[in-house]
This record gives structure tokens, sequence and C-alpha cells, in this order.
């Protein structure tokens, strides 16, 4: 055989041995956690979960990569009233003053932890994050996560400033706010049932604004067309509402815990039509 062929042939072999038997980097590469953020290997999230801070480490052992795990602690679900323990629960981030800002998911509160924005927590422990063991201290790395997370900052300031505040409209936090009910027939509908009626109409020169949309289903949205409710002979149910920032951010909850519900109520105005639903 020529010179040539033994050549092809060993480049042959050295490719089907890699794939066999992969080396560091080839396995390295292969492997992709499926909790992992996808973000660079050199991110904040990363280095928190792997439980490096400082550096970068190409030794697979020393970052524990491939030991991350999440341990879910079971808590009651207050909406539903039932036990709840997957790593969808959300998480309540307020400012340092206790103002509620948005709900954030394990990945985003870990990455607060590891830039110490964290000021302080509150709540039940829904999480615990098991990394590997650290570059430096030869220690397991452990987070623990709380269902209220607060972050060094004062956003309470710019509500106050602003009299004429009002949160985002879209359907689902107005679905949301009248629960999902029809306010002319009273009927309990699924979101797909659902649609945004005005009860200025925007031909009568009616605006999109909270006050003045309600939800209704479609067969009486049709129905009402382009009249208001007194021209349709329709009854409102319910007077429509702007609601606050807290409670905006309840209305955007999914799965809102006990503790979560308790801290977002003492946000609401004392007039709020929230709290005779919640006591319900």
């Amino acid at each position: 055989m020529s010179r040539t062929g033994f050549a092809s042939l060993r480049y042959v072999h050295n490719r089907l041995d890699k794939t066999a038997h992969p080396g560091p980097r080839e396995r390295s590469r292969q492997y992709r956690h499926p909790l992992l953020p996808p973000s660079r290997p050199g991110s904040a999230t990363t280095r928190a979960l792997r439980g490096c801070p400082g550096k970068r480490s190409r030794n697979p052992r020393a970052t524990g990569l491939n030991r991350f795990r999440v341990v879910c602690h079971k808590h009651t679900n207050h909406s539903l009233g039932q036990t709840v323990s997957d790593l969808t629960q959300q998480i309540l981030r307020t400012d340092a003053s206790g103002m509620p800002l948005e709900w954030i998911d394990f990945r985003q509160a870990v990455k607060l932890h590891f830039l110490d924005m964290v000021a302080y927590t509150l709540g039940d422990q829904i999480l615990t994050i098991h990394g590997g063991i650290n570059a430096r201290s030869h220690l397991p790395s452990r987070l623990h996560l709380h269902s209220i997370l607060a972050t060094h900052g004062n956003h309470q300031s710019h509500y106050q400033r602003d009299k004429g505040y009002a949160p985002p409209l879209c359907n689902e936090t107005l679905f949301q706010r009248d629960a999902h009910l029809c306010l002319y027939c009273g009927g309990h509908f699924h979101r797909r049932h659902l649609s945004r009626d005005h009860v200025t109409p925007v031909s009568q020169q009616g605006s999109d604004t909270w006050n003045n949309v309600v939800t209704a289903c479609i067969r009486c949205n049709t129905h009402k067309a382009g009249r208001t409710p007194e021209q349709a002979g329709m009854q409102l149910l319910a007077i429509p509402f702007i609601p606050t920032h807290a409670e905006y951010i309840y209305l955007q909850g999914r799965n809102v815990l006990a503790d979560q519900m308790e801290f977002l109520r003492a946000h609401f105005p004392r007039t709020s039509p929230l709290h005779q639903r919640l006591r319900s």
C-alpha cells in the first residue's frame, strides 16, 4: 500500500478512536446539563452554579458541573390550595424598601446572589441549589432560595412621584383582574373564549384604558357590538378599575404562594376590589 494510503487509514483510525473514547475536551463539548441556563461558560450565572466564582476552570471535577442538582422544597399554592414542588415556581423580587418589582425564576435569583445584589430574603425556603466542589475552598457549594428576594435600591419614589401611573394593559392581566368572568352575563370562561370589550366603544371616542375595558365572552361582545351597555340593553356587573403596581404584580403571578400573597396583599389599597375576592 502506498504512503498516501497509510496516511488516510491512520486519519480514519484516529477519528474513530476519538468517537469511541472521547477525551476531556470532547466530553465537555458533548455534556450540557438541562438545568443550566443558555449562557456563556464564563458568565455570572454559570460560574455561580458551578461553585467557582473566581475564575474559569478546565477541570470538570473542580467545577462540579456533572454533580449539579436542584432540591425542591414542597410548599402550598395559595390560589389552588395544593402542594407545588417544581422549578417553574416564581420568586417575588422587591427593592430594599419592600416595593414589589417583578417575578423571576431560580436562575435569575442565583445570578442576583452571585452579583451580591441581594439585600435580604423573606418567606419560606423553596429551592436549594447544590453545585460542585468549590475550586478555592474545596467545599460543596450550596445556595438556599426563598420565595421573596429583596435587592439593593429604592424604586418606591418613582411610583409615588408619578400620580398618573398606569400599568401596561394586556388581555392576560385584564382577564385575571376580572377573574375570567364575563362582566355582562357573569359566566366563567377559559381565556380562549374571552375577549376585551370597550365599555364606551372606540367608534364613540372611547379610550383603550383600564377604566374603559372589561372582560366579556365572545357571545356578549358580539351582541353588544359598537354600542354602549345602555344602548344595547345590557347591565355591567362590576366597575372597571386601574390596578396599582402591587396589584399588577399579583395579576401577573402564576402559582402565587401563601407568603407571597400575604406580602403583596399588604401593599394593596384598602379599597381594592381584590381584597374581597381573596377572602372568598
